[in-house]
């Protein structure tokens, strides 16, 4: 019996050989419960990505999924019924009959009856099969919304499994905090404050900057009005 399963050289030759068109043999590791050490045949190997279940071996009439820990590549030979000849039940002989006795004056008594021997046959215990595992259904990709700040400005991406359903695009604080609000998780919405209050002190700063130059510039005016 195999202790260990399936490598990944091992899976990738069991793929090649299934788009040959062969139907590789495996047999079950200890992992696999009570039908350790039974030979089977691959015949699909699914998306890894979806179940660790990806290896579906054909045991009897069943097709089950395991994972690859569950399967190992067979030896050669493996499968094979062998024929064993039948015992030849012994012959018995037939027992002589009896010869009649002659009896004066005295009552015949009857033979005893020759029991058969009883022969106690013992069912067979059919070993217990696994149960079968229902195949889990591929559901659709996951959906990833990313709400991300860097170098002043709010963004918003979207991503569905491998493919971009919106590419990153600039969105107003007051937006994003609202996104925020809708995410009941302790410290989000603080650090998201945290980042606007700092932005509107900046702000107000740059503002103030502003309306000293403004009024410097002004003054620069309305004096070279008067010297006309």
């Amino acid at each position: 019996m195999a202790d260990q399963g399936l490598s990944t050289d091992e899976v990738q030759s069991i793929r090649e050989a299934l788009a040959a068109g062969r139907k590789p043999k495996v047999v079950f590791t200890a992992s696999a419960g009570q039908i350790a050490g039974q030979v089977g045949q691959v015949v699909e190997l699914t998306d890894p990505e979806v179940s660790d279940e990806f290896v579906v071996v054909r045991f009897g009439r069943d097709e089950l999924p395991f994972s690859p820990a569950d399967v190992a590549v067979a030896p050669r030979g493996a499968g094979r019924k062998v024929v064993e000849p039948t015992p030849e039940a012994p012959v018995e002989e037939p027992a002589a009959p009896a010869e009649p006795e002659f009896v004066l004056d005295t009552p015949r008594v009857p033979a005893p009856r020759r029991e058969e021997p009883k022969v106690e046959q013992q069912a067979e215990k059919a070993p217990a099969r696994r149960p079968v595992k229902a195949a889990k259904p591929k559901g659709p990709a996951g959906l990833t919304v990313t709400l991300a700040y860097a170098e002043g400005e709010w963004t918003v991406a979207a991503q569905q499994g491998a493919k971009a359903l919106a590419k990153p695009y600039v969105v107003k604080p007051a937006e994003a905090l609202k996104m925020v609000a809708l995410v009941d998780v302790p410290g989000v919405q603080e650090a998201v404050e945290q980042i606007l209050a700092a932005e509107r002190a900046e702000a107000e700063q740059q503002a103030e900057k502003l309306r000293a130059e403004l009024a410097e510039v002004e003054v620069r005016l309305a004096e070279l009005r008067e010297a006309r």
